[in-house]
């Protein structure tokens, strides 16, 4: 079965001999996205100046409304976007306006939270507390003490493609006066079905378009629940509301998700999310349906992955209820050599220290599957 490569057309031309199983790391890109880039430099040759009443007219607005239905959400108002979620991980700090910051969070987090943490911790800018990330009856005990100004948890953990489960607990605790909850949704946005409409107004929730967005780089997404914060310390010129009741001088932010933007940016990365987004819907592909796609995959994956190299393998993330992250993690003591080895063949797969990431999309088939199992079979 050919499966969805038809989408993807441009991206398995440029390398025809390639089996990429790294969709968990940088998906490979639809033909709809260079659609998608290619009108965003149109737009900005053929209006010039007038370009940004488009993006934040028609672009913006359509992104939002994108967001809103993945996540069900009640307003797409309280979306907003940057280049990157560490954009936004520094102006929802800002705006707490307590020092130090007492921050909950597990030891799984990815880099753009670990290094950043670990850099205020030095600074005395917060207080970190991280519990492990496989224990999560004793993260939600700690989050319940009331002893933090900040909880912030991966939906999925980048890791191990665990999924944190109770987020309506979680949720429970946030309060606009603190504790807030952030939620890292990098490897749950697009990837496992998200229905955020019961904790829409207690939660931040962090995503991107680079990875199971099929967007690349350049487009982070944010929901800021109404209420939490409404002054970031870290602004730019884009979050300004022009509030005529203000005095000269002061600094005015926008009344929904705009108070957390940046300044100028490059709106490129939207117009291949709105793309990529519209394609899905001409081709009747809802995350769901994906997830369907893939587990024809999953399946006979796992059920032959016993006669492999990687028979002797821990699988981190073993099939359970629910929506499924969209790669498996085995953890193998020669799982970097593993992976070196793959890529000699020309598979691509990825490794976090002695974890093994094998990932899963649209674009591949189960012949694809059958390949990787009879090359793993052979090493």
């Amino acid at each position: 079965m050919s499966g969805y490569r038809h989408m993807f057309q441009r991206a398995l031309a440029a390398a025809p001999e390639r089996l990429h199983f790294a969709a968990h790391s940088h998906h490979l890109w639809p033909d709809a996205s260079f659609l998608g880039h290619i009108a965003a430099w149109e737009d900005g040759v053929r209006l010039a100046d007038r370009k940004w009443e488009r993006v934040m007219g028609e672009i913006w607005p359509a992104a939002q409304a994108h967001v809103a239905a993945e996540l069900n959400l009640p307003d797409p108002a309280s979306v907003v976007f940057a280049g990157n979620t560490h954009d936004f991980l520094l102006r929802i700090v800002s705006a707490i306006g307590r020092h130090p910051v007492r921050i909950l969070s597990t030891d799984g987090e990815f880099h753009s939270f670990r290094r950043q943490a670990a850099r205020w911790v030095e600074s005395g800018r917060i207080v970190l507390e991280t519990l492990p990330n496989g224990d999560e009856a004793r993260f939600l005990e700690r989050a319940a003490s009331g002893e933090h100004d900040l909880i912030f948890v991966s939906q999925v953990f980048f890791g191990s493609g665990r999924r944190f489960g109770d987020l309506a607990t979680l949720a429970a605790l946030s309060k606009p006066d603190g504790p807030w909850v952030v939620i890292d949704g990098y490897h749950g946005f697009m990837a496992v079905e998200t229905d955020l409409s019961a904790i829409a107004d207690r939660v931040f929730y962090l995503a991107g378009g680079y990875k199971y967005a099929m967007a690349g780089e350049g487009v982070a997404l944010m929901h800021a629940p109404p209420g939490y914060g409404a002054r970031p310390e870290i602004t730019g010129w884009y979050a300004e509301f022009d509030d005529l009741s203000l005095p000269p001088g002061s600094v005015g932010y926008a009344p929904d998700a705009r108070r957390y933007m940046g300044a100028t940016f490059d709106p490129s990365g939207l117009y291949r999310f709105v793309a990529v987004r519209d394609m899905l819907a001409q081709e009747g592909l809802s995350t769901e349906a994906i997830n369907a796609h893939v587990e024809t995959l999953r399946a006979p994956l796992l059920d032959r992955i016993g006669s492999t190299a990687l028979r002797d393998a821990e699988l981190l993330n073993p099939p359970g209820p629910g929506s499924q992250s969209r790669f498996l993690a085995f953890r193998h003591e020669r799982a970097a050599a593993l992976q070196a080895a793959l890529i000699e063949q020309d598979i691509v797969t990825d490794v976090r220290g002695d974890v093994l990431r094998i990932g899963l999309g649209l674009y591949q088939t189960t012949r694809d599957v059958e390949e990787l199992l009879s090359v793993l079979s052979r090493l």
